[in-house]
């Protein structure tokens, strides 16, 4: 029996019947008898799932649902919120992982006594994985109430922010509370829910695990929790899995771990691989340390211990000593607890100034690590340094806490425009008699557009420069990338950890053989290019086709032309009007929306409508799937009418495009149904269509020879500069 309080918007409605979002608004204009919104607002309402599905089924509309689709639109149309309704199908999943046999017994009758026995069995589950507290009950209201209403971001604690700007998504938790009280305790993150509480969730309860009989526990809290982050990226923004394990990886191998801003989980994720460990989470966004939590119960069999609260304030682990803590802290906090906390036992470096929250992170990190244990924390580039950090800095590395500073490429992590640092910290067991700090700098590793860094280089030069300093004999210098430094030659008045400061230029040898390789490339290249290069033009009498436009062609369904979205749910690459006017692969993103994206196939023309160029881009393997973006249209011919080829071709011509543009006072704007074609057959569209073919080949050919030129002439300029390169 579905629950009549259970919410679908129009979008949601579209994926049931598998119709577009027009259908729907025709439907609810024809239709007398079409459900009633039952919220939302007036632009977007919403109704009530079970009266929807049997609207549908009467009609004879309603798809042939996928059960992942079905129990999504439960769980985003619950009546409590998706959070609430997430949180009780991740607790119903760890009984199902835990204890099958427990669930086929109390899920046997009615709903009423689902939710009866549903508590007790939970409680069963909840005391040996999470501890007693979390199976005494629930929160109270007051808590309960903060857990539903306190803002999203990823990183409750804390989100990765630049540091002059304003505080946008976090990145590894939701979002602290703006005011978080003083003395907030902290809570286990997880409390057994009620029977009143679960019975609005009986439903998908049951939904939840008929899909968890098909993909296992596991894979269906990740599923529905992927579909939640993504269903909000403003509100949160998520540490990508490669940079979690590496700062696990740097941390090594540990049987006791803390994450005090954990976020939804990654890192300590990273971290779990043996069945004996123990986990520690904290984070100030009740909703999301328990998810959280709940998370790292259905992926490890490791003893979970997960809080909710604000660390620095109210610490929930205040006796630990962990083997390791990773922790990706917020940063450009003022509001952390400065003037409460003056006197903490923690700041056993100095006290952090009211602007130097990260150093608070890192030294409630070492606070909680055990001696000898590794600490890994994500860190903004201005906290090596800010003068107003130099004395804690300068402490850090006499003492030997700081082991290294670890400059990541550009996009490693929001902010994308920032090169973040990872610190590697030691509990020192005794101060060091001549300590040295490591200092790496990947950023020569950084992707192109948005694609991210090349994390598999990144990932090998870290560890081994990580590993050899670690090794005893005195660290070989990597110029350009990795230098053991004495700490005595930092301690200055800056105090400035800066790895791009202190590392010296790759050696003139290096310099010289990549400038080698890049003049070979752009020597092949060049060849290249010259065999492209088009033949002689023959002269021609002007040809006197019948012509026929775009519009007709759609018409009469030789082709059909789509325009880019403006959103989307798919979690997919993304093809901007840039990418096609560069001849780039896709960069771009689509804001969350219930939209469905374009999807680009092979053999598809894509055109872009502003900027008034002449520029249409014939779809291969390699960009097919990615999602059509703003301001490009594309076009699918079908291929016993049209040659895509010979399509692309005459939609470039410059005159077609003049008589299709039209112009404002600042743009022009290209009417694809206006562009002009002749009406040729199929064999001399394709006779036309190599030609355009070849010449596009050529185009690329030209472009791949000026970046590598740019390359070459930057290259020569710096190395000419820096000495790595001889004049003569």
């Amino acid at each position: 029996m579905q629950d009549n309080a259970t919410e679908v918007t129009a979008a949601g409605i579209a994926r049931l019947a598998g119709v577009g979002r027009a259908a729907v608004s025709n439907w609810r204009r024809r239709h007398a008898d079409f459900p009633k919104p039952v919220g939302g607002t007036e632009t977007s309402p919403s109704f009530a799932l079970a009266e929807v599905e049997s609207w549908l089924r009467k009609q004879g509309k309603l798809a042939e649902v996928p059960l992942r689709e079905r129990v999504w639109q439960q769980l985003s149309g619950h009546p409590d919120g998706p959070v609430t309704a997430l949180t009780h199908a991740g607790c119903v999943l760890l009984l199902i992982h835990d204890r099958p046999p427990v669930w086929l017994e109390v899920s046997a009758g009615s709903d009423e006594r689902l939710v009866e026995m549903l508590p007790g069995a939970l409680r069963e589950v909840f005391t040996p994985r999470f501890g007693a507290d979390s199976a005494t009950g629930t929160p109270s209201a007051t808590n309960s109430q903060t857990a539903m209403s306190t803002p999203s971001s990823v990183n409750t604690q804390g989100p990765v922010h630049t540091p002059t700007a304003d505080r946008p998504p976090a990145v590894n938790a939701l979002s602290t509370p703006v005011n978080p009280p003083a003395t907030a305790a902290p809570h286990p993150a997880v409390h057994t829910p009620t029977a009143p509480e679960l019975l609005p969730s009986a439903p998908l309860l049951r939904g939840v695990a008929e899909l968890a009989a098909e993909l296992g526990a596991r894979q269906t809290f990740e599923f529905l929790l992927g579909r939640h982050l993504d269903a909000n990226p403003r509100q949160y923004t998520l540490t990508p899995a490669d940079l979690a394990g590496l700062m696990a990886d740097l941390a090594g191998p540990a049987r006791t771990v803390l994450d005090p801003a954990c976020g939804t989980g990654a890192l300590l994720r990273a971290a779990a691989t043996r069945p004996d460990q123990k986990l520690y989470a904290q984070d100030s966004a009740p909703e999301l340390a328990a998810l959280t939590t709940l998370r790292l119960a259905l992926h490890t069999w490791s003893t979970v211990r997960g809080a909710t609260g604000d660390t620095l304030r109210a610490d929930a682990h205040p006796q630990l000593h962990a083997d390791a803590v990773l922790c990706h802290p917020p940063f450009n906090e003022r509001n952390w607890g400065h003037d409460e906390l003056a006197y903490d036992p923690r700041w056993e470096y100095g006290f952090p100034a009211r602007t130097e929250s990260e150093l608070a992170w890192v030294q409630h990190a070492l606070a909680r690590l055990k001696d000898g244990g590794a600490g890994v924390l994500l860190m903004p580039p201005a906290a090596a340094s800010r003068r107003s950090g130099r004395r804690i800095r300068a402490d850090l590395l006499r003492r030997g806490a700081l082991r290294a500073v670890i400059a990541l490429p550009v996009g490693a992590a929001p902010p994308y425009n920032i090169p973040l640092h990872l610190w590697v910290l030691r509990r020192p067991e005794r101060a060091p008699a001549q300590p040295e700090v490591l200092l790496v700098d990947v950023g020569q590793f950084a992707g192109e557009g948005r694609g991210g860094p090349d994390w598999r280089a990144v990932r090998e030069a870290v560890l081994d420069a990580w590993q050899a300093f670690g090794r005893p004999g005195r660290f070989t210098e990597r110029p350009g990338l990795a230098r053991a430094l004495p700490v005595i030659e930092l301690l200055d008045d800056d105090v400035d950890l800066a790895p791009a400061r202190h590392l010296p230029p790759p050696s003139a040898a290096d310099g010289a053989e990549q400038l080698t390789a890049v003049r070979e490339l752009l020597g092949e290249t060049l060849r290249l290019t010259a065999d492209l290069t088009p033949p002689r033009a023959d002269t021609a009498h002007p040809a006197r086709w019948p012509l026929t436009t775009i519009g007709e062609l759609a018409r009469g369904g030789a082709l059909m032309l789509r325009t880019g979205g403006n959103g989307g749910h798919a979690r997919v690459p993304v093809l901007t009007d840039h990418d096609v006017l560069s001849g780039a692969t896709p960069s771009g993103t689509l804001p969350e929306s219930d939209e469905e994206p374009v999807l680009t196939e092979p053999g598809d023309v894509v055109v872009p409508v502003l900027g008034g160029g002449s520029v249409a881009r014939v779809i291969d393997t390699a960009t097919g799937g990615a999602a059509l973006g703003r301001n490009l249209v594309l076009l699918r011919p079908d291929p016993a009418a049209l040659d895509p080829w010979f399509l692309a071709g005459f939609l470039r011509g410059t005159a077609n495009n003049r008589q299709a543009s039209s112009y404002a006072s600042t743009a022009t704007r290209l009417d694809v149904r206006r562009l002009q074609l002749p009406r040729l057959t199929l064999d001399e569209q394709r006779r036309y269509g190599e030609r355009f073919r070849v010449l596009d080949e050529f185009e690329r050919a030209l472009r791949h020879a000026g970046r590598l030129g740019d390359q070459l002439v930057r290259g020569m300029y710096d190395g000419l500069t820096d000495g790595t390169v001889a004049p003569d």
